[in-house]
């Protein structure tokens, strides 16, 4: 997918020409929950109720429709609530491929999807496209589901790869494409069925929204999702989308400097003496580097991990050693946050013990460098 300087320019001006009064250039806010019906009792405009969807929401997955090159789009209260969503679509006794390596509350929802008997699960290695191909060897597929790049390893699958396998098992191919937004990757443009985004991260990109989408492929897959998040009562608010809105103008431009700086940071970080290795798609060490390069034509994003020299307490000395970088969970603002992978996700973790998973922001190459470098000489080399 080359750049597309017309898509940037639409999203630059995200609701110029909708919801906004004569002139104005940035969009309004519609916080009504119901909406009026004439004497003929005929619904004045086209919306009836917000959970049904309202003009903000209505915004949004126009954007994201158009950003992603989808038939429709819907928007959800939280990237959670999208992925519920996708499995709840699973017919009962139905069989799910899950990647080993993902987002852990995902891998969790999954997991107790599948242990209360709600459809059968096999997680494959997504470290490797042949895995995939054996697991579905022989066997019955209703989804597939890949999450490129993965959490927190960055593992990269390639995306038209896996929606040949799963179209050939009878699966919809399901991509979380939270950390390769529509400006790098458009994952239905390369066979995916469905993307999805937590678009709390890169879409937002200011650590003030909740917020999730799903883009389809097929034309009718909106209509048949929809009643799903209706009922759950997991639409977007007013609001929470408005906000998303303003944070879809700057999505291109922070995209590609937090990808630049991310990329300057595994560079230097890779030889670095307190690091045993660097996890970034844009190096050219990665495993998936060359298809990660066809993937993501407009940035490998600001997400990275370093595997630090002294494990587990080596690396939770190393995220309360920093001063610029925020000890916090979420990823994709303008702010840079670290994290220790281990530790938040618990006892039931399977990261490894001292993997440092950074979310690069807006700020200077220079003053992340110097902060990671204080940190490491400080809490690692003594």
């Amino acid at each position: 997918m080359a750049p597309d300087p017309t898509l940037e320019a639409l999203l630059v001006q995200a609701g110029r020409h909708h919801l906004t009064s004569p002139g104005a250039v940035v969009p309004a806010l519609q916080p009504s929950t119901t909406f009026a019906r004439d004497e003929a009792h005929a619904l004045r405009g086209p919306h009836l109720y917000s959970r049904y969807g309202s003009p903000n929401d209505t915004e949004v997955e126009h954007l994201l429709a158009t950003a992603e090159g989808a038939a429709g789009a819907l928007a959800f209260a939280s990237g959670m609530a999208a992925i519920a969503c996708v499995l709840e679509g699973v017919p009962k006794g139905g069989h799910v491929f899950a990647p080993s390596v993902m987002y852990f509350a995902a891998r969790h929802w999954i997991e107790r999807a599948a242990e209360a008997g709600r459809f059968h699960l096999t997680l494959y290695d997504n470290s490797r496209t042949d895995e995939l191909a054996d697991a579905l060897t022989g066997r019955t597929a209703d989804l597939v589901w890949v999450e490129t790049p993965a959490n927190p390893a960055w593992h990269v699958t390639d995306i038209a790869e896996a929606a040949r396998l799963a179209h050939a098992a009878g699966a919809i191919l399901a991509v979380d494409g939270t950390c390769a937004p529509p400006c790098t990757t458009r994952a239905l443009s390369l066979g995916a069925d469905i993307v999805m985004h937590s678009a709390t991260k890169y879409l937002n990109g200011h650590s003030d929204v909740t917020a999730g989408v799903l883009a389809f492929a097929d034309p009718e897959a909106r209509a048949r999702y929809e009643p799903t998040r209706r009922y759950m009562g997991a639409h977007l608010g007013a609001f929470e989308a408005w906000l998303l809105v303003r944070g879809l103008r700057t999505l291109w431009v922070r995209f590609a400097r937090q990808s630049e700086t991310a990329l300057r940071l595994a560079n230097w970080l890779e030889p670095h003496p307190a690091v045993e290795g660097v996890s970034y798609p844009g190096l050219a060490s990665h495993p998936h580097h060359a298809v990660a390069a066809r993937q993501m034509t407009g940035g490998f994003g600001g997400m990275l991990s370093i595997h630090v020299k002294g494990g587990f307490a080596a690396a939770q000395a190393l995220v309360t050693g920093t001063n610029t970088f925020i000890n916090a969970t979420s990823l994709g603002s303008v702010e840079s946050l670290i994290e220790h992978r281990r530790a938040v996700e618990g006892p039931a973790s399977t990261t490894q013990e001292g993997l440092v998973r950074l979310s690069v922001g807006l700020e200077p190459f220079e003053v992340l460098q110097a902060d990671l470098t204080q940190a490491l000489n400080r809490v690692i080399l003594g």
